[in-house]
């Protein structure tokens, strides 16, 4: 049996639940409201999928990561502690994004000239992500 993908499936697999659990968290925060609002629905969706992007770290770092053991610059051990440990910051960022873009799904439900505010520190949880991904590109 193989162990050489383990890294990268950490990478991968981390990131998509950390996405699915803040989407989700977000989601039933959005289905919740819009059955009490009748505007700004278009808004309270597109909250609730900004997790998703963390995924997007996840792939990329998992093709990096397997083309990196592929071809001997990366140890398999190396690629585990790479895949795991950016993995897990992406998983705990998605989901704390998750809650922060429910908390703003609220906020702009009452308020919706907030819409454009509460992506200031959505934007800074996905600097975070972000960072993890970088780092992890430097270690490699």
């Amino acid at each position: 049996m193989a162990f050489d993908l383990i890294g990268p499936m950490l990478a991968l697999s981390l990131s998509a639940i950390g996405a699915a659990v803040g989407c989700g968290i977000a989601g039933m925060v959005s289905h919740g409201v819009m059955a009490r609002v009748e505007e700004g629905q278009g808004k309270m969706i597109g909250l609730s999928v900004v997790p998703a992007s963390q995924l997007i770290y996840g792939f990329i770092l998992m093709l990096l990561l397997k083309n990196a053991i592929e071809a001997g610059t990366v140890t398999q051990l190396t690629a585990i502690a790479i895949g795991g440990g950016s993995g897990l910051a992406i998983l705990v960022a998605a989901i704390y994004q998750g809650m922060c873009c429910a908390s703003a799904i609220q906020s702009v439900a009452k308020q919706p000239a907030l819409f454009g505010k509460t992506f200031v520190v959505i934007g800074v949880i996905e600097s975070f992500a972000l960072f993890a991904f970088v780092f992890a590109l430097l270690l490699m």
